[in-house]
């Protein structure tokens, strides 16, 4: 015979009532947790990192003026109209818009108009027109412009001139080069060294 190995301990005994108690319990404490810690909140910061603001987003281009759109104060004759001789854009006041230089004349079949350019800038309304925004060469003091064009935030050209009244429109007798750049809040000339002659 083989001794008794002794009574069973009473926790060793698999009750149903033990069970269920336990699994009750647990469900409990796991239903606790549930409400107090949100499902998402694994993600570390996804709740606190908020979206871009709208001063944070990149803004649109603006496009330049459209000098073919602008009203020029030019006297031109009945019905000759504007002719747009050449324009170059860029932001030339550091502003983040761009303007337009553009050289303007009156149209004519023959001969050649004296020229004006024009720094136009963006209307502040919508679809409007834009506006001329400083005059850098009066078409009324009978000057041709040629070699236009913008260096970085610089317009450059060289101003012909005539000498006198008898001097053929076609040969302007005279030029200087002109560079203009925003200073103190408007685009200020600078000019170049005179020339005798073409």
């Amino acid at each position: 015979m083989q001794p008794s190995a002794g009574p069973a301990l009473p926790h060793t005994h698999s009750r149903t009532v033990h069970w269920l108690t336990t699994a009750a319990a647990l469900g409990a404490v796991v239903g606790v947790v549930a409400l107090v810690q949100p499902a998402d909140a694994s993600v570390t910061g996804a709740a606190a990192t908020p979206g871009p603001t709208a001063t944070q987003r990149p803004a649109r281009p603006v496009p330049a003026p459209d000098p073919k759109a602008a009203a020029y104060p030019m006297d031109c004759p009945p019905g000759a109209g504007v002719d747009v001789v050449e324009h170059v854009s860029g932001d030339l006041d550091g502003d983040g818009r761009p303007e337009t230089v553009a050289v303007v004349r009156c149209h004519s079949e023959t001969g050649t108009p004296p020229s004006g350019v024009y720094i136009l800038s963006s209307a502040t309304t919508a679809g409007a027109a834009p506006k001329v925004a400083q005059m850098l060469v009066n078409p009324k003091d009978d000057r041709e412009i040629s070699d236009f064009r913008l260096e970085g935030r610089t317009v450059r050209a060289t101003v012909l001139g005539f000498s006198g009244a008898t001097v053929p429109r076609c040969c302007p007798d005279l030029q200087r080069g002109y560079s203009w750049e925003w200073r103190d809040g408007r685009y200020v000339a600078l000019p170049g060294p005179a020339a005798n002659s073409v």
